[in-house]
């Protein structure tokens, strides 16, 4: 059974943790120096500017996480052991369901991400040629409709 609850500030080391595992399992166009340069940004920085929500095994044990400033997913990650269990679905529908989601970036090169947020109703709306650091992993701009924007 998983459970979805609001993150405390005190997990997010352990929210970073789920992050780095991930991206190494499905990022394989990051070099080992983009995810130095970008672990101590998530913990740091990231993590604080967005609504951080976590899924949790009946133990506990962090599986995965989102991140939601306004309506846009800013990030979605899960453990490599818990892909494929309904874990980022459960984030994505609490995210889409409870905090008006409609929005998300994707890293063009992952093509995993851009099929799993097409098969919940996504579409490419846009793209850029260079992340939000400047550097050269394009995104693509993905909305859900109805997308009734917070101002």
């Amino acid at each position: 059974m998983l459970c979805i609850r609001p993150a405390l500030q005190s997990e997010f080391a352990a929210i970073t943790d789920v992050w780095e595992a991930s991206v190494r399992a499905t990022h394989d166009f990051l070099s080992a120096d983009d995810l130095c340069a970008l672990r101590p940004q998530i913990l740091n920085t990231w993590l604080p500017a967005v609504q951080v929500t976590v899924c949790t095994d009946r133990k506990g044990v962090i599986l995965g996480y989102s991140g939601v400033a306004d309506n846009k997913l800013e990030m979605l990650f899960v453990t490599p052991a818990a892909r494929g269990r309904g874990v980022g679905r459960a984030l994505l529908m609490y995210a889409v369901a409870h905090m008006a989601v409609c929005l998300v970036d994707v890293n063009e090169q992952n093509k995993h991400a851009l099929g799993f947020y097409q098969h919940f109703g996504f579409t490419v709306f846009g793209r850029s040629p260079v992340d939000a650091q400047g550097r050269a992993y394009p995104l693509l701009h993905m909305r859900r409709k109805p997308c009734s924007l917070v101002v």
